[in-house]
């Protein structure tokens, strides 16, 4: 199997009241997401979150695109029998999961895109990325060295936070990156285009977004419903993190429209 995932099963299987594959955002892993899939589980839900290619516990490989991602979440669903679940994705995880819908639409019920939109975006990662790049992860003993390096590149700590995350450290000393680096650092431009799928979903789509973010705009309303016609679309009081920000309410909007 490819795809590394976590499993969250409810007390009472045999009655779940739906299963839901959560995918990751760029830098992310299942790991981000266990507050959320655990409160899920809890109101009875079965939960799978995933590593997706070249993140967390995931394989590395040569490609960094969506058409691989797609290819890699449906053999993960065949692998583990899982039939029509509903696909639930935050940023790259959400553009993963619209292609997704868009190529295999008779493999799931219902699709939730976390504030992303169905357009081309100029990323504004390449910042990050010269940072990630720039912390000697051979040589720093701490990872209060590689934050002091980032920080000369992204000066918000709770998105350090997040980034260095994808540290771990190595027995024989210093440090290595979970992620691909060197691939996403080339690739990077994979991340930022269109659908790379034609056709319509036309089955129930929840877009979420933060009244904070730029991520999905009002204007992007036409092309969500030209080619997702039941879309609806519901904006929380948060930035572009919006399951981060506000853990329960996210879930609580998540189960309402699900059921």
């Amino acid at each position: 199997m490819k795809l590394f995932f976590r499993e969250y099963l409810p007390s009472d299987v045999a009655n779940a009241k739906q299963t839901i594959v959560i995918l990751h955002g760029l830098f992310g892993s299942s790991d981000n997401w266990l507050t959320q899939a655990r409160l899920l589980s809890n109101n009875n839900y079965k939960i799978y979150t995933v590593d997706l290619a070249n993140h967390g516990q995931s394989y590395h490989n040569n490609t960094f695109d969506y058409p691989t991602m797609v290819s890699d979440l449906k053999e993960l669903l065949d692998e583990l029998k899982l039939q029509e679940p509903v696909i639930l994705g935050h940023s790259m995880g959400g553009k993963t999961a619209m292609n997704f819908a868009l190529a295999h639409p008779d493999a799931l019920s219902k699709l939730i895109v976390v504030d992303i939109a169905p357009r081309y975006y100029d990323l504004e990662h390449y910042t990050i990325v010269k940072g990630l790049n720039a912390i000697p992860v051979d040589t720093i003993t701490s990872r209060n060295e590689a934050d002091a390096v980032l920080a000369e590149f992204v000066p918000e700590v709770d998105v350090r936070q997040f980034l260095l995350k994808n540290l771990q450290r190595k027995t024989e000393g210093g440090f290595s990156w979970k992620i691909n680096l060197p691939l996403i650092t080339q690739q990077l431009g994979n991340i930022g285009v269109d659908l790379q799928f034609n056709g319509k979903f036309d089955k129930p789509t929840l877009f979420i977004r933060g009244r904070r973010s730029k991520y999905i705009l009002d204007s992007d309303l036409n092309r969500i419903k030209e080619v997702f016609p039941q879309a609806t679309l519901e904006t929380m009081e948060t930035g572009h993190w919006v399951q981060a920000e506000n853990p329960q309410e996210f879930v609580d909007l998540v189960m309402k429209w699900v059921q």
